[in-house]
């Protein structure tokens, strides 16, 4: 019994300490990660922003200035230039860029922006 215990405990710290999300400091870094978790979010058959896409009926590519911040989330979301689809799409996939969360976070009080293209086919 004592062993199933530690043995519980020590898993439970494992996937604990597991699921801790790096910080990252240097606007270099936090790009390439945010592009990153976008390209996953997109991929093909279960990514988050495609199946929202897909639901949605969204086409076009979009390209936004998007900052990143407070709690490791887009903090705001401007549109640079859209291509194909409507403004209605282009809100739908705003919002939606609005309540991404990162896999990553950043440190307090810190603002990072970049610019990116979703293209939805």
């Amino acid at each position: 019994m004592k062993y199933l215990f530690f043995i519980s405990a020590l898993l439970l710290t494992v996937n604990a300490f597991s699921q801790k999300k790096v910080l990252y400091d240097k606007a270099e870094d936090v790009k390439k990660m945010a592009a990153k978790d976008f390209e996953k979010a997109m991929s093909v058959p279960d990514g988050e922003l495609y199946l929202f896409a897909t639901e949605n009926e969204i086409t076009g590519k979009y390209t936004f200035k998007i900052s990143i911040g407070l709690k490791n989330k887009v903090t705001s979301v401007f549109v640079q230039e859209r291509e194909g689809g409507n403004i209605s799409m282009q809100n739908k996939v705003k919002d939606a860029v609005k309540a991404f969360e990162f896999s990553f976070k950043v440190p307090k009080g810190k603002h990072y922006n970049m610019i990116y293209t979703f293209n939805f086919k």
